[in-house]
């Protein structure tokens, strides 16, 4: 059974002032931002467009839409207590520098000083599908689970992976990059240099591609008439009955399952939460999945007890684990300045 749940928006209450909490969750088509007070009560959002491969205009770009989303909240930077910045790529978490960011074009970009300088505020920059597994432990959105991973299908795909109650980060901070592990040795040309990433079978982009590519080599489709054509049109005529569609959307719920099947056999976790762009398309999104795990659950004994009936977890747009995952960078960062002592404990959050 794969459950959907629904949002954990807390109260709006525009107008809140005084020491706000601000988490901007950077993808590779936009930038998401929530402000709230101190107990979480949501006080603002903005949503704007994410400018890739300019990462001369990032901290302007990103400070354009922090400040739109403390107007949606009634107030200004003079409010704001900490900044929170979940972001594609690798972190250093005592600098907070981006590099090998594929998808924004970015590398050894010092974002958490630059924004940091900018804002006047404490600055707390991570990973930002390891800020959305972490924030989602720390809320409790899955329930009470000391293991779990969140595994996020947009843009790009990565992981973050939370263990007996900490975030797992890796000596090198890549551990989770699950969408440059290689499914298929003959598959597509990844931007990071390997041939069949799952990134590449499985990413917005790479649906799209891949019914691009169909639709030249002939095949008869109804996505002929949807041009240029996105994931989410994929989807779409998938559920409508194209043939084309429905290939293609099963095929990337088996690399799902497949991908689903390896986080649980190398980390043992509980549950994996499924998140990003690609996964907002709903049942049609969900039923190749079920499909896949079935599959193999049927073939192995040891898969079939790896993989519980309630193993997986989808996580609908609406639910913001970026945007929250990064609200909690802010908070840590914010109890980090006030009291030195605490460093090492938000550091492992």
């Amino acid at each position: 059974m794969i459950e959907r749940l629904p949002a954990d928006r807390g109260d709006t209450r525009n107008g809140t002032h005084g020491g706000l909490l601000a988490g901007i969750d950077i993808g590779g088509s936009k930038i998401a931002v929530l402000v709230t007070d101190q107990t979480l009560a949501t006080c603002g959002r903005h949503l704007a467009p994410t400018e890739v491969g300019s990462p001369d205009r990032a901290v302007d770009q990103i400070v354009d839409a922090l400040d739109q989303a403390l107007a949606a909240a009634g107030a200004g930077r003079a409010d704001l207590a900490a900044v929170g910045v979940g972001v594609p790529g690798r972190v250093d978490r005592a600098t907070g520098t981006v590099s090998l960011a594929v998808n924004l074009g970015w590398e050894q970009l010092p974002l958490g000083r630059l924004l940091s300088e900018r804002l006047d505020r404490p600055v707390r920059v991570e990973n930002d599908v390891r800020a959305a597994a972490a924030g989602l432990h720390d809320r409790a959105v899955l329930g009470d689970l000391a293991d779990l991973a969140y595994l996020s299908i947009g843009t790009g795909i990565s992981a973050g992976v939370v263990l007996d109650g900490r975030l797992h980060r890796g000596p090198r901070g890549m551990a989770g990059e699950i969408g440059h592990v290689v499914l298929d040795p003959t598959g597509p040309l990844c931007p990071c240099g390997l041939r069949g990433c799952f990134e590449t079978l499985a990413s917005g982009p790479a649906i799209a591609r891949q019914a691009e590519t169909a639709l030249a080599a002939g095949r008869p489709s109804s996505l002929a008439g949807s041009r240029p054509l996105t994931a989410v049109d994929v989807f779409n005529h998938a559920a409508a009955g194209d043939p084309l569609a429905f290939e293609l959307v099963e095929a990337v719920g088996g690399w799902v399952a497949r991908a689903v099947h390896e986080l649980v056999m190398a980390f043992d976790v509980r549950r994996v939460a499924l998140g990003g762009g690609v996964a907002a398309a709903g049942q049609t999104f969900l039923a190749p999945i079920v499909r896949g795990l079935d599959s193999l659950r049927d073939a192995s004994p040891l898969a079939r007890e790896a993989l519980p009936p309630d193993v997986v977890v989808v996580l609908g747009a609406e639910a913001e684990a970026g945007p929250w995952g990064a609200l909690i960078l802010a908070r840590s960062a914010l109890r980090e300045a006030g009291s030195p002592a605490r460093v090492e404990e938000v550091a492992d959050a």
